[in-house]
């Protein structure tokens, strides 16, 4: 009990007092994973609209697929992308295996499907008869999806938090593809692994506290916004 205790004080003195290296490896957190949430949010809130409102021939296949990678296994992500980036693999004279970009790129193949999935689910929620209604007062084609997405902005809302709650919490992907290199590739959740096991727990717990306020932040937010924007509350 008094090694955490101590910890705890510790920890918190860390925080308080802007450890340079906690700082470090906070903003490189939130650069790799605010590109990758960028990234996935370009490509999956499209893919979601599509399959959320269209309806052709395989589509079921599709959707099975997106679900599918909703519950990729992230260290299996991880080994994938190594051997893509690996020198001896296809993508291995790009130069990127342990460097930001490899972290990068699993974290958007992780939050890709999320952010697909989640919009596709509010998207195809929304009743059919506003879209009757659109096309009869001559919306255009982006007026439509402009619409349509601010009538699902709770679930899209709800589709970007879930995508940086998962990367942003992730350890083993970026562990593999990173390698968890000082100054350069050391981000919270790989960060809180080697201080664990090296048994500087102060330096563990404090990164612990801020991971834990930085998820608390982003549901608090996607909550707080959901109350200003629903007319009901």
């Amino acid at each position: 009990m008094d090694v955490f205790l101590n910890g705890f004080r510790q920890a918190l003195e860390l925080i308080l007092s802007l450890d340079p290296d906690l700082l470090e490896i906070v903003r490189l957190s939130l650069v790799v994973s605010g590109a990758a949430l960028g990234m996935s949010a370009i490509m999956g809130l499209p893919v979601g609209i599509f399959l959320g409102l269209k309806d052709f021939p395989g589509k079921r296949l599709v959707v099975a697929v997106v679900y599918t990678g909703m519950g990729l296994p992230p260290v299996v992500v991880g080994l994938v992308v190594y051997l893509l980036l690996s020198r001896q693999g296809p993508l291995g004279e790009w130069g990127w295996l342990f460097t930001p970009k490899a972290m990068m790129l699993t974290q958007t193949i992780l939050a890709l499907p999320l952010i697909g999935g989640f919009t596709m689910t509010a998207v195809a929620a929304i009743p059919p008869a506003l879209m009757l209604q659109l096309r009869s007062l001559g919306a255009t084609r982006r007026q439509i999806v402009l619409t349509l997405l601010y009538e699902a902005r709770a679930g899209v809302l709800a589709a970007l938090v879930a995508g940086f709650g998962a990367i942003i919490s992730e350890v083993g992907s970026v562990l593999i593809v990173g390698g968890n290199i000082a100054h350069k590739t050391r981000v919270l959740t790989t960060a809180i692994v080697l201080e664990t096991r090296k048994g500087n727990f102060s330096m563990a717990i404090a990164l612990g506290l801020i991971l834990l306020a930085l998820t608390f932040s982003a549901n608090w937010f996607l909550l707080h916004l959901q109350g200003r924007l629903d007319p009901r509350a």
